[in-house]
């Protein structure tokens, strides 16, 4: 009897012991679960490309847009950013097409032009995705090769780096506004050297179409010269062609 009355006080502390850490692991699920959420948030804040949160960014595209068809590329723009975008056709029809920027409300802050180039800027974002189209349904046959130059620059960055360099009592005085100037320089030139890029890659092509257009000429008219100058010495041979058939007689 006390054996077996050991063995049962054994399995029931057992019992207890398994009962306890069951209702811990219970209390504590709810606390994981409820700290689910902001995780999820975080994760989908994060599966954004790594490259909108940076300070300054820029993107130079060359893109095919076929005849009578419409395209709309989409950038994301953080609040309070500076946004630019270019367009230019370099070749294609007659070198013009639609161009439309719509903010992330859906309204067109840049309304549809048919021309050559163009380009917009919003010096201060709402945030969200900007949606940039481009417009050939004009052109029926004819498809166009376009370059797109974006830039997306967060200028209150800068004022974060000044205040960590503050933090280590560094004698900044003319530190923020140096790096100001040189920032705005550079996205200055950057914007000035891809307007370069389209015209040089616009002027080549039109060299490449023209170069194409009177080879093709010159050929057709070398072969119709050919072409007239043998009928032309074919049917003179056929005048001055005798007869071995025929004979004359002389008479005296």
């Amino acid at each position: 009897m006390v054996a077996a009355t050991k063995s049962c006080t054994w399995h029931t502390t057992a019992i207890l012991v398994l009962l306890l850490i069951g209702l811990a692991g219970t209390q504590q699920q709810p606390q994981q679960q409820q700290q689910q959420p902001p995780q999820q948030q975080a994760e989908q804040q994060e599966s954004r490309p790594w490259y909108e949160a940076l300070p300054a960014v820029a993107m130079d595209y060359k893109v095919h847009i076929e005849a009578g068809k419409e395209d709309c590329y989409f950038q994301y723009v953080q609040p309070g950013s500076t946004f630019y975008v270019s367009f230019q056709v370099i070749r294609g029809g007659d070198g013009m097409a639609g161009f439309a920027v719509r903010n992330p409300r859906g309204e067109i802050v840049h309304p549809y032009q048919w021309q050559a180039s163009s380009d917009y800027t919003d010096g201060s974002s709402m945030g969200g995705y900007y949606a940039v189209c481009i417009d050939n349904q004009f052109a029926k046959f004819a498809s166009k090769l376009v370059n797109l130059y974006l830039t997306v620059i967060r200028y209150d960055e800068w004022e974060k780096y000044t205040k960590e360099i503050e933090d280590l009592n560094v004698n900044i005085n003319n530190f923020t506004g140096t790096i100001s100037t040189v920032e705005r320089n550079l996205n200055a030139m950057f914007q000035y050297q891809s307007h370069s890029r389209n015209t040089e890659a616009r002027d080549y092509a039109l060299i490449i179409d023209n170069n194409s257009y009177v080879q093709s000429w010159s050929l057709l008219q070398i072969v119709v010269i050919i072409l007239t100058t043998s009928v032309q010495v074919y049917f003179v041979r056929k005048l001055f062609d005798v007869k071995s058939g025929t004979s004359t007689k002389m008479r005296i």
